[in-house]
């Protein structure tokens, strides 16, 4: 019987700003199981007392893979998120990266050497260097071969490999003769794979999604689907070595990245342009037309993602250049008709469809818990369990939304400068009918 591992490889703790102080290692793994997430990011692993939590309570179960010592339900894997702020080619860059390690040694050495650069670790889970992103890939590279960076949420106009406010056109001028290091990127909320299929350098690179979860219940809004190689394999057990690999597209693998599972880029809060204390928004062509400052203050628009891929864009792919197949539950998988890349789906998170059902907190949080005992895990439900179970146990309402998530249907309207996008399921309108699925079977998930 062959094995799929859910991964959410980017998350914060407690000991992040504005993050929920229930973030710590057992509220993580308890809704990590809700969503049916198999691997999970530690998080935060350069602040002091997080990771003396780390090595208190997990155990390594396999190289680079721990277990809560009570709990096996859930995977952690060290991941932890940089914040790098420096001046490079007359320009402010501030650019965040994961950093990813194989071991509770490895991570120590890494906490040392950025302790005696004088970086201060305890003032935030998500600390803030001084260093270059190529020179925070030297530093970890230097400690341990193994380690490895992954540059995230690559389009957010301040904090991004290519952001419009403080990145770069390429990895090649961030990261130079170390671009070879670069094998992955992490697409974030305001964009989905079809932004980044378009930028050439992104072809044979990896291209994966996470949830960069700041309370327990935004856990698995992204993720990523590893799926074995040998179908056949019935060992369940897994290293840091096998994600390492897979991210890598290595030859001697044993797991490939199967499809990701994706916000609809429009909810993302930088998806559109604009300057939101004016309440300017403005569409890519707006921004064409009209250009990059706001008509009201007279300051420049935040450049949104979708004006941003536009311009670092080497081809502009439209719907005769995807193929949309449904699997035997209705749900849509994304290809690029080349076979380039990995294919998607695309999800709405189940407590903002219980949201919309019940417009209820209370009601919603209830329903949540109710159906993930007696369901399944949230993923189950929103891409795996058939429409008539979903009716029998939730309702009319929830099969209905579900139908329409699956088959691509929802409404959004776009998030700019900040501000989120709105979804609507039960609406008329929708930014998706130019898109046809075929019914195929798929035997990915």
């Amino acid at each position: 019987m062959s094995m799929s591992i859910i991964a959410d490889l980017h998350i914060h703790s407690k000991y992040s700003r504005a993050v929920s102080q229930k973030m710590d290692l057992e509220n993580i793994a308890y809704w990590a199981s809700l969503k049916g997430i198999n691997l999970v990011a530690t998080g935060d692993w350069t602040h002091p007392l997080w990771f003396r939590e780390i090595k208190e309570k997990l155990k390594e179960t396999s190289p680079g893979i721990f277990q809560l010592k009570n709990y096996s339900q859930v995977n952690f894997i060290l991941s932890t998120e940089i914040s790098s702020i420096y001046s490079h080619k007359g320009k402010t860059r501030r650019i965040h990266n994961l950093v990813f390690v194989p071991s509770l040694n490895t991570a120590e050495k890494i906490i040392k050497k950025l302790s005696n650069l004088g970086y201060n670790l305890l003032s935030d889970g998500r600390p803030i260097i001084g260093l270059s992103s190529k020179e925070l890939l030297q530093l970890i590279l230097e400690v341990d071969k193994n380690a490895f960076l992954i540059p995230c949420h690559v389009w957010t106009p301040w904090f991004s490999l290519y952001g419009s406010k403080s990145g770069y056109d390429s990895i090649e001028e961030s990261f130079e003769e170390l671009s070879k290091y670069i094998f992955a990127i992490e697409t974030g909320l305001s964009s989905d794979p079809i932004m980044n299929w378009q930028i050439k350098e992104l072809e044979n690179r990896s291209i994966v999604s996470f949830s960069d979860a700041h309370s327990g219940q935004k856990l698995g809004r992204e993720a990523t689907v590893f799926i074995p190689l040998n179908k056949d394999r019935s060992d369940q057990s897994y290293s840091y070595y096998d994600i390492y690999k897979a991210l890598k597209q290595d030859q001697d693998a044993k797991f490939k990245i199967g499809f990701t599972i994706e916000f609809f880029p429009e909810e993302g809060k930088y998806h559109w342009s604009g300057h939101r204390i004016c309440g300017i928004r403005y569409s890519p062509d707006e921004v064409i037309q009209k250009g990059e400052i706001c008509p009201k203050c007279g300051q420049p628009l935040t450049i949104g993602v979708e004006n941003r891929v536009i311009k670092l864009s080497s081809k502009k792919l439209t719907t005769n250049d995807l193929l949309f197949v449904k699997n035997n539950t209705g749900l849509t998988f994304v290809y690029d008709k080349e076979k380039k890349h990995r294919p998607f789906v695309s999800i709405v998170p189940l407590l903002e469809v219980l949201n919309e059902i019940y417009n209820s907190p209370k009601k919603t949080e209830n329903e949540y818990l109710r159906l993930t005992k007696e369901l399944g895990s949230e993923f189950e439900i929103l891409l795996k369990k058939p429409y008539e179970e979903i009716e029998k146990v939730g309702g009319k309402k929830l099969k209905q939304a579900i139908e329409i998530i699956r088959e691509r249907k929802v409404y959004v309207d776009p998030g700019y400068d900040g501000v989120f996008g709105k979804v609507k399921i039960f609406t008329n309108q929708s930014l998706k009918t130019d898109e046809k699925p075929t019914t195929n079977q798929i035997a990915l998930f």
